[in-house]
């Protein structure tokens, strides 16, 4: 062959030539980590640099005095944990306190703004309202003022001589006192219906240092005025998210599912609700972690009271470190809180997860009943 002749004599073929290495994109991942590299530092500093010195301190009966990565600080292990769930004393059933509190605070808050963000939304998007850009404005306005400045006016609203005192005292009703009120609202039900004792079954015994009886109380009503201010001053925010959603899904859909003769209740349950999953998946994650991360309400208008019915973990880990100087515990409360958010959100994701698979097409068809 031609191709042999030309080749040296001993040598073997040397095959198709190499692709040269470099030239105009040889250098992109090395380009890449540079650009990178600012963000990353910073956030190795600022961030992951401090959670693992917190993560340290929670492993140590650091005081607050000196520096907490010296030998003379006391190296304890796991016992700042072990006390918030095993061990009994003051220590767990704060924390338990904390963690029933926030339970119903999550159960109420999050549900709640979530549905009234969507029906806001809904309202605001309507092709036939006048004055969009004012409603818009009004609805997120609560969002973008001060917590501390509302908490405050809250409080003179809640007072025992406040506006809503007041206005319970037009229609007949005695208001409570709200922040010095710290029995819970199902206790009170439970007391309308005739049950102002507790049984003997509910107060012999209960999980994590509580009784059953403690567990069931529900909110109390210090803690239901603390709900109803962050529901006001976040459901804007979550309302512009579902705005978003809304405007992004395509009329042409709408108007087909309408010829299909899907009723208007139809209409949004089979065609705009599962557009807009993603987005409902935002906002009840982002209410799950910031119904958790509670912190800025209760310290201004009730620290814990009354007979700690408005204690949460954040505001606990706050006060066991900075008031008590038990820095290891405080830390310790504010990593389990950190644990409880991260698992709660990977089951919400995994109850929210589309389970529909490739299925496609006009699936309203099989919704609605014929000749509807």
């Amino acid at each position: 062959m031609a191709t042999d002749t030309l080749a040296a004599p001993g040598t073997a073929s040397a095959g198709p030539p190499r692709r040269r290495r470099g030239g105009i994109r040889g250098n992109e991942n090395l380009a890449g980590w540079l650009f990178v590299a600012p963000v990353i530092v910073i956030l190795g500093l600022f961030l992951l640099l401090p959670i693992l010195m917190a993560l340290w301190v929670s492993l140590t009966d650091w005081n607050g005095q000196g520096s907490p990565f010296t030998g003379d600080v006391p190296f304890v292990g796991g016992d700042n944990y072990s006390r918030l769930f095993t061990e009994d004393g003051l220590a767990r059933r704060d924390f338990m306190t904390a963690i029933r509190n926030n339970i119903y605070y999550v159960g109420i808050v999050v549900p709640v703004q979530t549905v009234l963000a969507l029906g806001l939304a809904l309202v605001v998007n309507n092709r036939l309202l006048k004055g969009k850009g004012f409603f818009r404005s009004a609805f997120y306005f609560p969002s973008v003022t001060s917590s501390v400045a509302i908490s405050v006016v809250f409080l003179f609203l809640f007072a025992n001589s406040g506006a809503v005192n007041r206005l319970l005292g037009l229609l007949g009703l005695d208001g409570p006192e709200w922040f010095a009120d710290g029995r819970g609202v199902l206790h009170l039900l439970f007391g309308a219906f005739g049950m102002n004792e507790p049984p003997a079954a509910l107060t012999s015994g209960g999980p994590l240092g509580l009784t059953w009886w403690d567990w069931l109380s529900g909110p109390s009503v210090a803690m239901t005025s603390i709900i109803c201010l962050v529901i006001w001053t976040t459901s804007g925010t979550f309302m512009l998210m579902y705005l978003a959603a809304l405007q992004n899904v395509p009329v042409a859909l709408d108007e087909a599912s309408t010829l299909d003769g899907a009723s208007r209740w139809q209409r949004f349950r089979y065609v705009t609700l599962p557009l807009i999953k993603p987005t409902t998946f935002l906002v009840v994650t982002l209410g799950l972690i910031g119904s958790w991360q509670v912190f800025d309400q209760v310290y201004v208008m009730s620290q814990g009271d009354p007979a700690k019915t408005t204690l949460t973990p954040a505001y606990l880990s706050y006060r066991t470190a900075f008031r008590d100087f038990d820095y290891g515990s405080g830390a310790a409360i504010s990593f389990v809180l950190f644990l409880i958010i991260i698992l709660l959100t990977l089951f919400q994701r995994r109850l929210m997860a589309d389970r529909d698979g490739p299925r496609r097409g006009r699936w309203w068809r099989r919704r609605v009943p014929e000749g509807s």
